[in-house]
Formats: C-alpha cells, structure tokens, sequence
C-alpha cells in the first residue's frame, strides 16, 4: 500500500455518542457509532451521512486552473463545466499511481477532495509546477471538511451561493467518454451507486450533519469494497498502473493530450495487459479474526505468495469481503488462502 501519513485532526463528530475512533491512516473520525451493520443499512437506504473531515482539501483558483491541471493529470479536465463532477490521476514519469483527485469546479475555483494526508504534499508539488501560469494553490484543509452522502445528484450554484458548499458527484462505475473499462462485468456490482463528497466550512460540519444518522467508516468501506472501487493508498502502491485496478474507467482519458506518465498509460492500453489484477473476495468468516490489509495471497496448496489482501471489511449482506491484487497469471478459478483463511475470488479485472 502507499505510504500515507496518518491526519492529526480530530473531528467534533467523535463527541457523538457511541463514536469509536478510526485508527491508522483514517485517524480524526469515526470507524463506527456502535452498531456498523445498522449504519451500513442506513448508508444504503440513503439516509446516513458518513464523516469524511479527515481528507484533505485544496483550492486552486485563477484563469488557467483547468487546462494546467489537465495539462499534468490523467483526466479531460479543461473544459470542465462548473458544478460537474471528475475523477484524476496524478502518475509519476513511469506511469503509477501518486494523488487520486475528486474534481469539481465552480466557476471561479477547482476544489480538489483528496485522501487523508496527501494535501500537504499535492499542494507543494502543484506550487512548483506553476511557472508563469496564472494559477494559485492552496491547502484549505483546516478551514474545509467533508461529509460523504449517499446521493446521486450533482452540486447546485445555490449550495455554493446560500451555504458556502460544494459537492463532488463519484462517477463510479459509469466509464467516461473515452476511456476503458478493464473488467467485463454486466452488471457491474456497483451499478446505480449514489455517492458524493459534500465540502463544507468545517464552522458548519456539525450544522450540516444535522439529525441525519452517522454511519461510520467501517460501513462505508464495506460498501466501497462491495463496489469494486479503489482508493488510494489501499489498493495502491509504489508500483501499481491504473489498469490493474480497472481505474481508467473513471480516471482517465485516453486521447487528451500529454500528460506525466501518459507513455506507460497508452503502451499497457495498446500492447498488452497489466501485470497485476484487482480482485474480489470473500472470505470464510467461520473465525473471529480477519486477515489485515497487506497479509499476502496464496493459492490454496500452493504455498508461495501471488499477491496481497488491499482491504477488507464485514458487509452486512455478504459478510467478510476484500479486494485483493494478484499477479496476472493466477488462475481465476483459484482458491485463494489468506493469512489462513480461505478466499473465494471473483474476476474484477480481466487477466
């Protein structure tokens, strides 16, 4: 996994009742309210709010902020409409996976949501890739927090205009207009999923939860791991590509112009097939104890590792599930063993 440093803020909404910290690199909100399975049932019956506050907000403003970060991220971004919705890559030279950016812009600043202690970093490397463009970068963390919503709809001008919010829709799993799609599912598992990122003046943060139910980071993970979706920092590390995790789906543009890492995207899209699969699975739940994120894969009997566990969590319907990633070459009608516990996996990129 990618080496993210942990927040050091704490969110009020831990002084809720029944709130139990998050640890690790979700330290600052809550892993849960005290009863994860009714939380994710009410985060799926679209009536919970999940705290976000931990991850990192930045701000850029000025007139060429859309075709500079075009200019340098995986994703079409320079003809971004204001108040619609886009996800991006930041690659290195060689092509991996370094900041994953939640874009919205509202016509006068592109509001970034980024993962739990990566903003200081963005926004240090964005400063530097300024030069003469008439851009500003700034980290807006401390004054900014966000709610994840289980709602579809994108962000109004009158959120902006009455409360001082903004909101980013995830286009997961719905492929852009010119990407790929790495897994051949029909119907993709998250088909219909409604999720978006509300960033709102952290004076507000507890206005804006208001009486809705708080559900916490364990149900949203569980949801998020039932998705197929990836986040940064668990399905990823030094080395992963966009096409092992089936990200191009909504995170890239394949005919947008140069871009850092662009080399690696066009050649692993043209010539061949990526050295490593995302998958999905789950886990025998006889025992009281799950692997953690990072235990390595066997395949049963086989005795050598083939990959990683990337997540994993208890899903109210499916119980124990995980997304794990596989060298290319492991049979997909495997079984898997985890850390000692047995693994039935489902094909999420095709190998």
């Amino acid at each position: 996994m990618t080496d993210i440093a942990e927040p050091t803020a704490v969110s009020p909404l831990l002084s809720r009742p029944g709130a139990v910290a998050a640890e690790g690199r979700d330290a600052g909100v809550a892993a849960h309210y005290g009863d994860p399975s009714r939380e994710q049932r009410m985060l799926q019956e679209g009536l919970a709010v999940v705290d976000l506050s931990h991850r990192g907000v930045v701000r850029v403003t000025g007139q060429d902020r859309l075709t500079w970060l075009d200019s340098m991220t995986t994703q079409l971004l320079k003809d971004l409409p204001p108040h619609r919705s886009a996800e991006s890559l930041v690659l290195s030279p060689k092509g991996h996976v370094e900041h994953a950016l939640h874009v919205v812009d509202d016509g006068t600043a592109t509001w970034l949501s980024v993962e739990p202690g990566t903003s200081g970093e963005l926004t240090e490397w964005l400063d530097r890739m300024r030069f003469m463009l008439r851009v500003e970068v700034e980290d807006v963390s401390d004054r900014y927090a966000v709610l994840g919503e289980p709602i579809g709809a994108e962000s109004t001008p009158q959120e902006l205009q009455e409360r001082g919010e903004i909101a980013w829709r995830d286009p997961w799993p719905e492929p852009g207009a010119d990407t790929a799609a790495y897994s051949t599912a029909d119907p993709h598992p998250a088909a219909g999923r409604a999720w978006r990122e509300l960033v709102v003046p952290v004076e507000r943060l507890e206005e804006r939860v208001g009486d809705r139910p708080l559900a916490g980071l364990w149900a949203a993970e569980a949801e998020r791991v039932a998705a197929w979706r990836p986040r940064l920092g668990q399905e990823t590390d030094h080395r992963t590509i966009p096409h092992e995790l089936d990200w191009l789906r909504t995170a890239v543009h394949l005919h947008k112009g140069c871009y850092r890492g662009q080399e690696t995207v066009a050649r692993v899209h043209n010539l061949g097939r990526p050295p490593r699969r995302l998958a999905f699975v789950h886990l025998d739940g006889s025992g009281h104890v799950l692997p953690d994120a990072g235990t390595p894969v066997e395949v049963a009997g086989g005795g050598r590792p083939v990959g990683h566990l990337t997540s994993v969590a208890r899903h109210r319907e499916d119980g124990p599930i995980g997304l794990v990633l596989l060298k290319r070459n492991v049979p997909v009608e495997a079984d898997l063993v985890i850390g000692g516990v047995a693994a039935a996996q489902t094909v999420v990129v095709d190998p």
